[in-house]
């Protein structure tokens, strides 16, 4: 039995302890859908879920063993390489204060890491510098064709 993608799969949007509303869901959606296929994949099915530092930090804690705060944690659960299928979790606080850090506004910073996750479902690695730079490559890439 063959199993075959002939469709753009779906990206789903939650929030989870946090009062959030994602502005522009249908613009990122195909923006997250041309990425992926910018790196010739297809989405299968991708769930982005916004959620404080408090919950973000549980997870950190309980699946990766890292006692530390972080913007985003990406889990891959893409079968057979078919399709990217992943539960990417962000925290919205992270985002914010990383806007101020690095002085872009809320939209870039949050498109930014949104992206980063999707980048690490399609095989991108940030652990050592030369991934690292390559994966700043390919966010600054997807922002320019987001048109902020």
């Amino acid at each position: 039995m063959s199993y075959q993608l002939n469709k753009k799969g779906e990206i789903y949007f939650f929030t989870e302890d946090i009062d959030f509303s994602l502005d522009e869901k249908k613009k990122l959606t195909l923006w997250i859908h041309t990425t992926a296929e910018e790196y010739s994949f297809l989405v299968d099915n991708i769930n982005y879920i916004f959620v404080s530092d408090v919950y973000l930090l549980g997870i950190n804690k309980k699946y990766l063993k890292h006692k530390t705060l972080t913007d985003i944690i990406t889990f891959d659960n893409s079968f057979f390489n078919l399709g990217l299928a992943g539960d990417i979790y962000i925290s919205i606080e992270r985002v914010k204060e990383n806007a101020v850090k690095y002085k872009v506004g809320f939209q870039e910073e949050l498109c930014r890491v949104m992206i980063h996750g999707l980048l690490h479902l399609c095989g991108f690695k940030d652990k050592n510098a030369i991934d690292k730079e390559k994966m700043i490559d390919a966010e600054n890439v997807a922002l320019l064709n987001y048109n902020l």
